[in-house]
């Protein structure tokens, strides 16, 4: 963990918070450095120490804090009872207390766990509904098994594997579909002209739909709730379809609100799919294997069409990446109100008990250098101050002027690390609130007016720096 902690940390220093965790157990037992060593206190009386290693030893620090917690093991029945994954648990939790809000120790049950929700049960890619004594098909993702078989919403479920399905019970009938992947299930439907049919298909991974397009006037809507492994090919379908469609629409807007991420590669793609090819954002550590560069390399499905992204105060870590550097390199005008701010990077490190330590180990860094973390994503256009605020800022950018432009410039001259009191108030230039439909009425006036839309588009000028008095 040491050379890997975003700031630097003595490994004593992270030996002594860990300890602690044995005070969380037994309020009795208290560590302490003392005298060149580290001492274990019951009370006032020493239970046992050890001599202080060499600072950069960090084996044998682990092994002092092991001896430490084996003689408080021998002493403390709250010790004993909470078990050696109690005493583990505990020496990380305290741990990581002292470190950042996403670092954090994982036993080995919820690693388990967390490692099932990753790769994923398989299915065949429906959701399920009842309407009245009949389970029917609501939605099929585009890329599983039933949508190659030619399954559609509103076909009625009757049977699994030859089994009769109850009526009433879709989570019954959709815990039957799912099991492990290429296993074979047979299912029978009445479509909805009465003819029956009956379908075998392999079970597969299929990553949950989290694209969801519609029309809205003159505008394309794509809501993305997410960004999983099949997001960007979802995005640059539906960016095709409509730039081809009898439908043409005048200007593209991504609702990000309330996404609260995904995977960066995914970040990375959908971001290509507008900007084609730039910068998207750069991770920096102390460890150098956590920095790097990431570069949009797709093709611009948009057909140059103004691009506006809707945020609020639950954007979060993946959305806030593409809403930054779509701004950023000037692709796009980012509305809403300031995002949730999650601009770190964990590395996962496996431990012999089959738990797992998630140590953030970079900053994300936005392409013009600004930190993701705490600041957020300020909008060039802010909703959250209300609707008389609103049609101001609006009325300004109609005129040529960016109400904005002064916070925008002291945004993306942020740097890391920077005062908590800084942050807020860089933050509290378009506070943080849920979204509203006044975001998408700010979109349907930026992309109907396309001089507003390039007010707002355009990068602020760097702040003017103040001359000294010699």
């Amino acid at each position: 963990m040491a050379p890997r902690t975003l700031e630097p940390i003595p490994i004593p220093q992270l030996t002594l918070w860990g300890l602690r965790g044995l005070t969380a157990i037994d309020p009795q037992l208290v560590p302490e450095m003392r005298g060149g060593g580290v001492i274990l206190l019951r009370g006032d009386r020493p239970v046992a120490n050890a001599a202080a290693p060499p600072a950069e030893d960090a084996q044998a620090w682990g092994a002092a804090a092991a001896a430490l917690a084996a003689a408080a093991w021998d002493g403390s029945g709250p010790v004993q009872r909470a078990g050696t994954h109690g005493v583990v648990r505990s020496f990380f939790d305290e741990l990581f207390n002292h470190l950042d809000p996403y670092s954090r120790y994982e036993p080995p049950e919820d690693a388990a766990a967390d490692h099932d929700r990753r790769s994923g049960e398989g299915g065949i890619g429906i959701s399920l509904a009842t309407r009245g004594p009949a389970i029917l098909v609501q939605s099929v993702i585009a890329e599983g098994p039933a949508a190659s078989a030619g399954i559609r919403p509103g076909e009625r479920l009757l049977a699994i594997n030859g089994r009769p399905v109850p009526g009433r019970d879709s989570a019954n009938a959709a815990a039957l579909l799912a099991g492990p992947e290429e296993t074979p299930v047979t299912i029978t439907l009445r479509s909805r002209d009465g003819r029956v049919r009956r379908i075998e298909m392999r079970r597969a991974l299929v990553p949950p739909e989290t694209v969801f397009a519609e029309h809205d006037a003159d505008m394309l809507v794509l809501r993305i709730t997410g960004f999983s492994r099949s997001t960007d090919r979802r995005v640059a379908h539906e960016l095709t379809e409509a730039v081809a469609g009898p439908q043409h629409p005048r200007g593209i807007v991504f609702d990000l609100r309330a996404n609260r991420g995904g995977l960066l590669r995914q970040a990375v793609a959908v971001t290509g799919t507008v900007l084609g090819t730039g910068p998207v954002a750069t991770t920096a550590g102390r460890d150098p294997e956590a920095d790097h560069a990431w570069e949009a390399n797709g093709t611009d499905f948009s057909g140059g069409l103004p691009v506006v992204v809707l945020v609020d105060g639950r954007s979060a870590s993946a959305a806030e990446i593409v809403a930054a550097a779509l701004s950023d390199n000037g692709r796009a005008v980012v509305v809403g109100s300031t995002t949730l701010g999650k601009g770190l990077v964990q590395t996962i490190a496996p431990l012999p008990d089959g738990g797992e330590l998630f140590v953030t180990w970079s900053r994300v860094l936005a392409p013009l250098g600004w930190p993701i973390q705490g600041l957020g994503v300020l909008p060039q256009v802010c909703t959250s101050l209300g609707q008389d605020a609103l049609a101001r800022q609006l009325a300004s950018l109609e005129q040529g002027r960016q109400p904005m432009q002064r916070a925008l410039a002291l945004h993306a001259a942020a740097r890391a690390p920077m005062p908590v009191a800084q942050m807020l108030d860089l933050r509290n230039a378009c506070p943080a609130a849920v979204g509203s439909d006044r975001d998408l009425q700010a979109a349907h006036v930026l992309i109907d007016a396309p001089a507003s839309y390039a007010t707002a588009l355009a990068p602020p000028p760097p702040l003017r720096r103040s001359a000294g008095r010699e």
